[in-house]
């Protein structure tokens, strides 16, 4: 371990050999205590969510999809946002990139933003506005890998090891740069290098400090894992105090407990094979949504109110509304928002649209809502708002008998409010033979129970623990006990 003078030193000739090589040192470090603190004895273990995060919803917002001017088409509909529930906005990635046709993952600058999205100011207006309406911000960070067109692998590319940035990028045993996957353009940043891990919480430091940003979807954090394990609880521990209720969320499984047990409040909601959506074979098959399902609910390591679900991100390719149609659509969206966890709504899904990240489509056409889903979410988002119990409550399965397209459960706060019981039909109009906990078997006692989406009566049949519903074709109910 470096002494508190060597940290110093190794600083100042840092920046030192960044100004000799007449290249950008991206960001001052603002004294050598930065390098200091991220030597710091960290404090990780689970973290605890900071409260603007308690029952929130998420809406993952990608800026070319708003308008023309990004920044500012994003700022321009920040009351329809909050209008329609936000309560969090993650950006997707914002930071100076190879080229107006890259997603934002090719980063070429940590400390400037797109000149094709906007300034620095229209950013910062952007985020300052949010806040404004009472929504928090997070950016998509890129700290696995940079672009092999950023300045620094341009001059490892012209001089070689004579270049100062030549032991930034990881490198396997014939010294050639690795890269996950196909990513041959996207080389790893070498985590045992302190000038890199200076330089990366520095990154991190500079948007919470001079844009005051909330928090960060962690791109590739299960990259870095695998390279250098300590790194996150550092990087937490010197986030946090920077802002103590900064918000992590880690692009890595939530079957793998290592991430909310090293600085991270959440992670994926993915299945132990890397990159893989938990419910990605779910829907496919009608008569096995329900065994599907249950099995991914209850498959992680990670507690259940620290899984992101979703139904559509970046990565998920065609959306889900065009893979299984508008009447599945309705009942997963209700399952998302009804479930516990980080639910994330992604750009343009509460108006059915229908588009591919990475084909640089056009911006969406926000008036249309050819299926009538706007409501629908926003209903949805409201009654998450109203009832403690579906933000926080617990997740208690149902059993629905002999129908594998249906499933059912109870979402509960004792004290709180009254239980909610959320019946899904993925398949044709059936009546669905529930039976009830014990705990809950006065709700079988009802002649009718109140569906809180429709605000209309449900009536019922009831023996003993055993609940009997009709439910529509790709249906979706609330129950509680009639006020």
């Amino acid at each position: 371990m470096l002494n508190a003078f060597s940290r110093r030193l190794a600083a100042i000739l840092s920046l030192s050999l960044l100004s000799l090589a007449g290249l950008p040192a991206e960001a001052a470090v603002r004294n050598a205590a930065t390098t200091e603190a991220s030597a710091a004895a960290p404090t990780c273990g689970p973290v605890k969510d900071p409260d603007w995060m308690e029952g929130a919803v998420v809406y993952g917002v990608v800026p070319p999809l708003f308008g023309e001017q990004p920044f500012q088409a994003v700022t321009a509909r920040l009351d329809y946002l909050r209008e329609l529930g936000v309560d969090v906005l993650w950006l997707s990635p914002v930071n100076k990139t190879t080229d107006p046709g890259d997603f934002g993952y090719a980063v070429t600058d940590y400390f400037d933003v797109r000149p094709d999205y906007g300034t620095k100011a229209d950013f910062k207006e952007l985020v300052d506005q949010a806040h404004a309406r009472g929504m928090k911000v997070m950016m998509d960070f890129v700290p696995n890998h940079t672009s092999n067109a950023h300045p620094y692998f341009q001059d490892v590319l012209s001089k070689g090891k004579q270049s100062p940035y030549f032991g930034y990028y990881d490198r396997d045993a014939q010294g050639q740069p690795t890269h996950y996957f196909d990513w041959k353009h996207l080389p790893n940043l070498n985590y045992d290098n302190p000038d890199v891990v200076a330089m990366v919480q520095r990154a991190f430091q500079y948007w919470v400090r001079e844009f005051d940003v909330d928090g960060f979807r962690v791109d590739v954090a299960w990259g870095v894992k695998e390279r250098q394990p300590g790194f996150w609880c550092d990087l937490s521990t010197a986030l946090r105090k920077e802002k103590p209720d900064v918000y992590l969320l880690a692009e890595a499984s939530a079957h793998d407990p290592y991430f909310v047990s090293n600085g991270f409040n959440a992670a994926y909601d993915w299945s132990a094979s890397l990159g893989h959506w938990a419910w990605e074979h779910v829907f496919e098959d009608r008569q096995k949504v329900a065994p599907r399902l249950y099995a991914a609910l209850k498959g992680g390591q990670t507690p259940v109110d620290r899984v992101a679900r979703f139904l559509n991100n970046n990565d998920t390719a065609k959306r889900f509304i065009g893979r299984y149609g508008p009447g599945a659509t309705r009942v997963a969206a209700a399952l998302l928002l009804t479930l516990p966890g980080v639910p994330i709504v992604y750009t343009g899904d509460e108006v059915g649209a229908e588009y591919e990240p990475y084909q640089e489509p056009p911006p969406l056409a926000w008036d249309a809502d050819p299926h009538g889903l706007r409501e629908h979410y926003r209903r949805l988002i409201a009654l998450r708002d109203e009832h403690p119990a579906l933000a926080a409550g617990a997740w208690l399965p149902v059993p629905v008998k002999g129908n594998p397209s249906a499933l059912a459960y109870l979402r509960h706060q004792v004290g709180a409010s009254e239980p909610v019981l959320v019946v899904l039909n993925f398949g044709p109009a059936a009546t669905l033979r529930l039976s009830l906990p014990e705990a809950y078997a006065n709700l079988s006692n009802q002649v009718a129970l109140r569906d809180l989406l429709t605000e209309k009566n449900v009536t019922v049949r009831s023996n003993g623990k055993r609940l009997e519903v009709a439910m529509p074709a790709s249906g979706a109910v609330l129950l509680t006990p009639r006020s």
